[in-house]
């Protein structure tokens, strides 16, 4: 990787980690990302349980290296506050998971997963959406699995390619997404509608990429955006 890359991929790292230690506030105020149009679905249930035993390994943790360090004062502070930062990370991807749902509105549902996923799917480009629980995941191309706790609950299948970015900002055209919801009877079902409102509108699907990344400040538009 050259020296811009590693540049970029630091500062996209950076961001991700304020955009964790900024849910945990959103998570306190109970004011949830991105909810102003549409339908907010859940989908961090599923990983609560999971996310809280990382939480009880690293404060173990942080009580056992105290033990062990107590005659190493300076090593110790250094252990323990990159162990505050580690619980406060694991706290962040849960308040993100929590803060940060899916959106449904009329003509775009935009597929999210804590911080660094933040994907819009215009209606237009579905063409087909039905629940499937899947547990395993195999790497293919044109796919995008974004599993909660090991498993996916919904499957969409595009009409047209999608353009999703991965952590490390590489373009990826995607023709099938799978994701999970807490309550994936009523999205699918909701998404159903959606489709149903927008083909007596007569917007049916074209054939070419319709979706391309912008910044999350930008105004909503039809396409995926890097997560804000």
């Amino acid at each position: 990787m050259s020296a811009a890359g590693v540049v970029r991929a630091a500062r996209r790292l950076v961001a991700h980690e304020v955009r964790l230690l900024a849910s945990i506030g959103r998570w306190v105020a109970r004011r949830p990302h991105g909810v102003e149009r549409g339908h907010a679905f859940a989908y961090g249930r599923g990983q609560g349980a999971m996310m809280f035993g990382f939480g009880f390994v690293s404060v173990l943790e942080s009580v056992c290296m105290a033990v062990l360090l107590r005659n190493h004062p300076a090593v110790h502070r250094v252990v323990f506050m990159l162990d505050v930062y580690t619980l406060l990370l694991i706290v962040g991807m849960h308040a993100a998971s929590v803060t940060r749902p899916h959106v449904l509105d009329d003509t775009v549902l935009r597929i999210r997963r804590a911080a660094h996923i933040d994907l819009r799917v215009p209606l237009a480009a579905i063409a087909s959406v039905r629940r499937e629980l899947v547990t395993t995941h195999e790497k293919r191309d044109g796919r995008l699995d974004l599993a909660i706790g090991a498993q996916t609950t919904i499957t969409l299948e595009l009409s047209t390619l999608v353009r999703h970015f991965t952590f490390l900002g590489r373009p990826k055209d995607v023709h099938l997404i799978r994701f999970h919801a807490d309550e994936p009877e009523a999205l699918v079902r909701e998404i159903r509608a959606a489709l149903a409102r927008v083909r007596e509108l007569g917007q049916e699907p074209t054939t070419e990429i319709t979706a391309e990344l912008t910044r999350e400040r930008t105004a909503p538009s039809p396409s995926p955006v890097r997560p804000a």
